[in-house]
């Protein structure tokens, strides 16, 4: 999956399957810090800081096995930053589900593994759409409005013939 061409379907499926797998092990990391730390912190403090951790672990594996080779263009530290950056969508869905559920369900504060699981289901697809077309892409942008197009497959289109009537 080094090439420069684009993936098949049975590669973005298993793509989509590792990058499933390598959300499970995200969820155990998340829910064991959130457990760890909120004796520490509070749950409030320990959810948000867990955050960054699971994050941070998830980012390695998907580098490491789910994208292998690819998007190893730029350098670790500016990529995970676009990772965390690309995957704000996913942190305020994962952590608004979390909240919700803490302030609604005193069952949730008791039990936080509830809320996370459903935090992680809720910021899943997003995390993964953006975290292949922003962070693992098969070649870099040579511009910021080639980053965009990206982002939202935005078509290129030729300025300079004049397609009108």
């Amino acid at each position: 999956m080094c090439s420069t061409s684009p993936p098949t379907l049975l590669q973005h499926l298993r793509r989509f399957l590792k990058f499933g797998i390598v959300g499970g092990f995200g969820f155990l990391c998340d829910t064991g810090t959130v457990y760890g730390l909120r004796s520490v912190l509070g749950l409030s403090a320990a959810t948000l800081v867990s955050y960054f951790v699971a994050a941070t672990f998830t980012w390695i594996l998907n580098r490491l096995w789910t994208f292998r080779g690819v998007g190893h263009h730029d350098h670790p530290i500016l990529q995970w930053l676009r990772f965390l950056s690309a995957n704000s969508l996913g942190f305020f869905l994962n952590r608004g589900v979390v909240y919700t559920l803490f302030y609604a369900f005193p069952l949730c504060v008791h039990y936080p593994v509830l809320a996370l699981a459903a935090g992680c289901v809720a910021g899943a697809l997003a995390n993964f759409n953006l975290s292949q077309k922003m962070v693992f892409r098969e070649k870099p942008p040579t511009s910021a409005l080639e980053l965009a197009e990206m982002t939202v497959e935005i078509p290129s289109t030729d300025h300079t013939r004049n397609t009108g009537p």
